[in-house]
């Protein structure tokens, strides 16, 4: 008698589960590829279609260039992105140091502290935070863009549940090495933290990348905005919105973005997962 081969159902309802949503995922993408890809009479069309009859990429590219300076807000970008994040890691290594190797009073009191920090929104502190930078004549500046974000809640958590992985073996023999803290810090736990880092550094960059809100309110000079405020060029409320340069100018800008998590992926996963171990 044959046997009877029996078809692995779960796998293929898992995959075909999993192709459904990477489709819902990306129709935006592809929409914005698309729009990016059209002259004018076809993105007002009554006839909806995906691939262009008539593929007009690269005029709607020199449109977005010619209309709004993408390179200098890709610049200013890059330095805000940047800072932030180097700034946040200075201060998240060593305070996710203490919290996980170091015995202190109150240290699980400022932990719970970190964890209720996550739970605040930027929003609820931009008045606040906005009036302070006033008083300081900081607004309309680079710091105004930096400054507010240099603590990251977060990444002190993230690091902190890394560090707690890091055996004590090795903080204790760093520290028979005559290696001071701060020296444990950045000679032993920087090094070993580096897949944590990474993950910490896409979430950040990709926060602060698309950031429309806190920029929007800070900023008055053209020459300080960020790439999100670039679409604002392209929103005419008389002659109506160049969609097809606007698409193509967020293509612009998503572009660095996906870049930078495609060479990033393997550590970042890694971080993801080491964070979790115990």
């Amino acid at each position: 008698m044959n046997s009877i081969r029996t078809i692995p159902l779960w796998p293929a309802v898992r995959h075909l589960l999993l192709i459904t949503g990477a489709m819902v995922l990306l129709a935006p993408f592809i929409w914005m590829i698309s729009t990016a890809s059209k002259p004018p009479e076809e993105v007002f069309s009554s006839e909806l279609h995906l691939i262009p009859h008539h593929f007009a990429l690269w005029d709607n590219l020199k449109i977005a260039f010619a209309k709004a300076n993408l390179w200098r807000f890709l610049l200013n970008g890059v330095i805000v992105t940047i800072s932030i994040f180097v700034l946040q890691v200075l201060i998240a290594l060593p305070a996710a140091y203490a919290l996980a190797k170091l015995r202190f009073l109150g240290r699980d009191t400022l932990f719970a502290l970190v964890l209720f920090g996550i739970l605040i929104p930027p929003q609820a502190t931009a008045i606040p935070v906005f009036l302070l930078l006033h008083k300081l004549g900081l607004l309309d500046s680079y710091a105004a863009l930096v400054l507010p974000f240099t603590i990251s809640v977060f990444g002190i958590f993230l690091m902190r549940q890394f560090f707690k992985s890091v055996p004590d073996d090795l903080v204790d023999a760093a520290r028979m090495d005559g290696i001071s803290e701060f020296g444990i810090v950045w000679r032993v736990m920087l090094p070993a933290a580096i897949p944590a880092v990474t993950a910490f550094g896409i979430f950040s960059v990709v926060a602060h990348w698309n950031d429309y809100f806190w920029p929007l309110i800070v900023l008055n000079s053209e020459q300080l905005r960020t790439p999100p405020l670039a679409v604002a060029h392209f929103r005419n409320n008389e002659a109506g919105t160049n969609y097809g340069p606007l698409m193509a100018a967020a293509m612009v800008i998503i572009a660095p973005l996906l870049i930078a998590f495609l060479l990033a992926q393997r550590r970042f996963i890694e971080g993801i997962t080491l964070t979790g171990i115990k």
